[in-house]
């Protein structure tokens, strides 16, 4: 990236991520405006990319719902997202995880996890 747009967006950068990665099992707290109020909405499931770097990164959470595959793309640093909390630590072998888009059923769900101690949330 621009040595100069680094610097202007370095104060807009986000420090207070928790260090999640591919196959993770995530819950991405947003803020959603409806009219003049404002809520936190919860969408929960499988990181399946990371992309981008700086300002500009985001990635991709899929998860199931109602039989069908939902994926939303979330920008890390956006200020429309409140929290990210890690549910399943897992261990892959690839950097994304677009295979998961053929499968059905629980298999779909499925990644090899790693046990968080109990009360590391």
């Amino acid at each position: 990236m621009n040595q100069v747009i680094s610097e202007i967006t370095q104060h807009q950068l986000k420090t207070d991520l928790p260090p999640f990665k591919v196959g993770d099992g995530v819950k991405v707290h947003t803020k959603v405006r409806e009219g003049g109020k404002e809520r936190i909405q919860v969408f929960a499931g499988i990181v399946i990319s990371r992309k981008g770097s700086g300002i500009q990164e985001a990635f991709t959470v899929r998860r199931i719902s109602y039989g069908e595959g939902v994926e939303k793309v979330f920008p890390v640093h956006s200020p429309m997202i409140d929290k990210i909390e890690i549910d399943k630590e897992s261990k892959t072998m690839r950097a994304r995880m677009f295979y998961l888009r053929g499968l059905v059923g629980k298999k779909a769900m499925k990644v090899k996890e790693k046990r968080l101690a109990k009360g590391s949330h």
